[in-house]
């Protein structure tokens, strides 16, 4: 019996550029943050960064940036021509996800339908989505200053731009992490990525 297709190649294409972007920006950017550190209890050891020095770092990362930018696009334009943002996202509501939430946390969440996200992966996903934006506008707006004057006073100065980087580059380190967590709990969605079904 043919089994039906949960990601199509172009999704699959995508997932996978995009995961080697996310580690390629936050390797060369834990090496560029280490040469003019905003937090001083915060370092990150060299053997987890990349580009050896703040210019080999700064290189790797705004050449990775333009891959994760038109990887994005590529993501959301074809999601939204599909409609598979739509679909995969969709409804989504407070009242499913603190239930959702709350199945996780008992262990009592179903993955028997791996072709659906439970409100939690919606949630996930679209703060992923927001956050993404967040890291490559207040990127940009570190990238280019004076050029981007607009961007600077949206992100309150320069200054201001860094801590919200990092913070971003958090948010999406920590997705990361629990995204490769629940895959090691649930094996089979890592074949759906690779086959797509």
């Amino acid at each position: 019996m043919a089994h039906a297709t949960i990601h199509p190649v172009w999704v699959r294409i995508i997932h996978w550029i995009n995961a080697a972007a996310v580690i390629g920006m936050c390797l060369s950017g834990w090496q560029v943050y280490n040469a003019s550190p905003i937090f001083r209890a915060i370092r990150f050891p060299s053997s987890i960064t990349l580009g050896g020095w703040l210019g080999g770092a700064l290189l790797w990362h705004f050449a990775v940036m333009w891959i994760l930018i038109a990887n994005f696009v590529a993501y959301l334009v074809l999601g939204t021509l599909t409609g598979r943002l739509r679909k995969k996202f969709f409804p989504i509501g407070i009242r499913a996800i603190a239930s959702d939430l709350g199945a996780a946390l008992r262990g009592k969440l179903s993955h028997a339908d791996l072709s659906r996200y439970n409100a939690v992966q919606k949630f996930a996903y679209l703060v992923v989505i927001a956050d993404i934006v967040l890291v490559v506008v207040s990127g940009l707006t570190l990238w280019k200053p004076v050029q981007l004057p607009i961007l600077r006073t949206l992100m309150g100065g320069f200054d201001n731009a860094r801590i919200v980087h990092f913070a971003a580059m958090s948010v999406l380190v920590g997705f990361f992490t629990i995204h490769v967590v629940m895959v090691a709990l649930v094996p089979r969605s890592l074949l759906t990525m690779i086959r797509g079904r």
